[in-house]
C-alpha cells in the first residue's frame, strides 16, 4: 500500500542542517504482514492513519546533529482501489489513487525551523496494478505517478515539490497449506523529477518485510522496512552524501468478516538511519471491501 512520505518536511529542514536532500514520496511502514497480497475483485477503502513522530536528525555519517531537533507528523492517507474482473499477464488487473491529508509540526533548532502546518499532501494515481495469486503465494506489480499538486513553500507543507514515478513488486509465500504461517517483501523504487528550482532528488529504494502467524481471528507478527537513496541528488545544492533507514517493528491484524472490514495497527522504531530524520512510527489501517 502506499502512501505519500509523512517526513518530507523534515527532509528538507535537515537539509539546511546537514546538506542532505529530500528524499522521495513513499514513506516506509504503511505495509506489513502480506503486503504484497491484493485482493478479489472488488472496491476498496483503505484509511491509513500515520503518526512519525521525530526524536532527532541524522547527518550522513549517522551521527545525531547536535541540538533540540523534534517534530510530529500525522497523516491520514485515504486510498480507493479497484481491482476488476479483466486479466493481464495472468493477473487480476486493477487501478488506485491515494489522497492524503497531514498535519505537521517541526521544531528543528539547529537549522532554525519552528513551523506547523496542516493540507492535502501529494495525490498518487496508479494505474496499473497486477495481482497474481497460487496454490501457496500471492504476487503483485504495479506503476504509477505521484503528483506534485500540493503546497512546498513553507518547511512543514504537505507537498514535495516535484514528481515521482514509482514502481512496485512484491511476494507473499505461505509456509503452510492452511496459509497460516507467512512470509513477504514488498519494494517500491522511485524515480524522481526536478523541482521549481532544478534540484533532483535521487532515486529511492523501499523494501518493507513481515512475517506473520494466524491465531484464529487474529495475526500478528514481526515487520519492518529498510530505504535506501541509490543515486546521487543533481542540481543546485546536490551533494553525494546518500540517505538510508533501517526499523523494526510489530502488527496485529483482525478482522471483523461480517463488515467486510479489516483492522491492523503496528509500531515500528527506526535502528540505524543516515542523512535523514530518525524517530518512531505509529500506523493504524482500515480495510472495507465494498
Amino acid at each position: 500500500m502506499k502512501v505519500t512520505h509523512i517526513a518530507s518536511a523534515a527532509a528538507l529542514a535537515l537539509l539546511a542542517a546537514t546538506g542532505a536532500q529530500a528524499d522521495g514520496h513513499y514513506v516506509p511502514g504503511v505495509e506489513g504482514m502480506q503486503g504484497p497480497s491484493v485482493p478479489p475483485a472488488g472496491m476498496y477503502y483503505l484509511g491509513y492513519l500515520v503518526n512519525y513522530s521525530i526524536d532527532s536528525l541524522r547527518a550522513p555519517g549517522s551521527s545525531k546533529v547536535p541540538g533540540h531537533n523534534t517534530g510530529t507528523v500525522t497523516a491520514l492517507a485515504n486510498r480507493f482501489v479497484w481491482v476488476t474482473n479483466h486479466k493481464l499477464l495472468g493477473a487480476d488487473y486493477g487501478m488506485e489513487a491515494i489522497v492524503p491529508v497531514m498535519r505537521t509540526s517541526l521544531t528543528f533548532n539547529t537549522p532554525g525551523v519552528s513551523d506547523s502546518r496542516s493540507g492535502v499532501g501529494d495525490v498518487y494515481l496508479g494505474p496499473l496494478v497486477l495481482g497474481w495469486h497460487g496454490p501457496q503465494w500471492d504476487a503483485v506489480a504495479a506503476a504509477g505517478l505521484w503528483l506534485d499538486n500540493a503546497s512546498d513553500s513553507h518547511p512543514a507543507s504537505p507537498g514535495k515539490g516535484f514528481k515521482s514515478t514509482m514502481l512496485t513488486g512484491g511476494l507473499t509465500y505461505y509456509f503452510d497449506g492452511a496459509k497460516t504461517l507467512s512470509g513477504s517483501a514488498l519494494a517500491r523504487y522511485e524515480f524522481n523529477s526536478k523541482n521549481d528550482d532544478g534540484f533532483r532528488p535521487g532515486q529511492q529504494l523501499t523494501v518493507e518485510w513481515g512475517l506473520g502467524k494466524s491465531f484464529g481471528a487474529f495475526s500478528a507478527g514481526v515487520v519492518g522496512y529498510s530505504q535506501w537513496q541509490t543515486s546521487d541528488d543533481k542540481g543546485p545544492g546536490a551533494t553525494t552524501d546518500r540517505a538510508r533507514r533501517h526499523a523494526v517493528g510489530a502488527e496485529l491484524v483482525y478482522p471483523i468478516a461480517g463488515a467486510g472490514v479489516f483492522l491492523k495497527a503496528a509500531a515500528y522504531k527506526e535502528f540505524s538511519v543516515r542523512n535523514n530524520t530518525k524517530g518512531s512510527l505509529v500506523r493504524f489501517t482500515l480495510v472495507k471491501a465494498f
